[in-house]
């Protein structure tokens, strides 16, 4: 019979912690986790990034708690979540507009819009839907901003699945190769965690870099 504090501990779900998630609810917890960090401006807070690397891992039978993932339904929740939540945050923008983002009270929130902006302005539509996905925040507000700023359907749903599928599975691969390669790679955890995190910034830091290189070159020429 399960007691009463070993069923709270089950309960208890903190929706930071990625083993915390996949423990409680599995892969069905991946596609719901992907659906709302980009699709719903709720859930800008979710560890997108962390959360896939973990899965991938697990399906290789690494981690706390005994929890094990299978590789093809992790994948196909994973994609299926991302791209549906892209799409989704899309719509909610057109129809809304910046409603949603001009009522909110996070200072988090607005810092992210403003950058997610600044990239649609920077380097267009499809470099910026693409380099979004691997930016925090920056993902989940770019979706309903291209929306209000009117950004394309077509452009924007072919950008977003291809940014969409390389994040994803990118990152699930990534954890799921390493799984398998290192023994108790569970103990490096988050540090592997942050530097994936890192890492997934050095396509924003380059063509950031580029831009800077391009508005220099254009300075001298005048």
């Amino acid at each position: 019979m399960t007691t009463p504090v070993v069923l709270s501990s089950q309960l208890a779900v903190n929706p930071l912690d990625a083993q915390s998630l996949l423990a409680a609810f599995g892969v069905l917890g991946v596609g719901a986790v992907m659906f709302a960090e980009t699709g719903l401006l709720i859930g800008f807070f979710l560890p997108g990034d962390s959360l896939l690397f973990t899965a991938g891992l697990l399906c290789t039978g690494t981690g706390q708690h005994g929890v094990k993932l299978s590789l093809g339904p992790l994948l196909v929740a994973a994609a299926v979540g991302a791209l549906a939540g892209a799409q989704c945050g899309y719509l909610i923008g057109r129809r809304a507009g910046g409603v949603l983002l001009a009522r909110s009270r996070s200072a988090r929130l607005r810092e992210g819009a403003e950058r997610a902006e600044e990239l649609l302005g920077r380097y267009g539509h499809a470099r910026a839907v693409v380099l979004a996905r691997f930016v925090p925040v920056v993902r989940t507000v770019l979706n309903p901003l291209a929306g209000a700023l009117g950004v394309p359907v077509r452009v924007f749903t072919v950008w977003q699945i291809a940014g969409g599928l390389v994040w994803s599975l990118g990152l699930t691969l990534a954890g799921y190769a390493l799984g398998s390669s290192i023994p108790n790679v569970d103990r490096y955890l988050l540090p592997l965690v942050a530097l994936i995190v890192v890492i997934s910034l050095v396509p924003l830091a380059v063509e950031f870099c580029r831009g800077r290189g391009r508005a220099g070159a254009k300075g001298v020429r005048r």
